[in-house]
């Protein structure tokens, strides 16, 4: 189970070769990608820069990982998170999770892109044609995090 943080891009289809060839008992890879839009609440988009705070920012996608470990059989996890100057199309994140089974592996990769939006410390400010801003947090995004919380 890993986590990068990085300015380079990543090329999906080799990571998830990577570890889709890595054990023979894996039986679902589940994966989701993140990319900038051109839009965002109605006004274009010519970029977006994203800040992180290093060392804290891959512990708590550390910790995301290892509470997916917990909830679901899993194998394997791998976390790419950009950080940077990207624009629209560039891909943002990477999330990849491995295992004997569809159901857990997709619950898993769901929970983790759920947690990394709420939970990990990143900021966007993003370039409009009306100047920049900072990216606000999304109720939304809230809701979609707080389903997994267990009662």
């Amino acid at each position: 189970m890993s986590v990068r943080v990085q300015t380079e891009d990543f090329d999906a289809g080799a990571e998830i070769g990577r570890m889709r060839l890595a054990r023979k008992d894996i039986g679902a890879v589940a994966c989701f990608i993140g990319q900038v839009r051109d839009l965002n609440e109605g006004d274009k988009v010519a970029g977006m820069t994203l800040e992180h705070y290093p060392g804290m920012t891959e512990k708590a996608l550390q910790a995301i990982v290892e509470q997916a470990g917990q909830r679901w059989d899993i194998y394997d996890t791998l976390v790419i998170h950009r950080i940077g100057e990207l624009k629209p199309t560039d891909q943002i994140v990477l999330v990849i999770v491995a295992g004997a089974h569809r159901g857990e592996a997709f619950a898993a990769c769901e929970f983790i892109m759920d947690y990394l939006k709420t939970e990990a410390p990143f900021w966007k400010k993003e370039r409009t044609d009306q100047g920049e801003r900072w990216v606000e947090a999304k109720s939304t995004d809230d809701a979609a995090r707080d389903r997994w919380v267990k009662h």
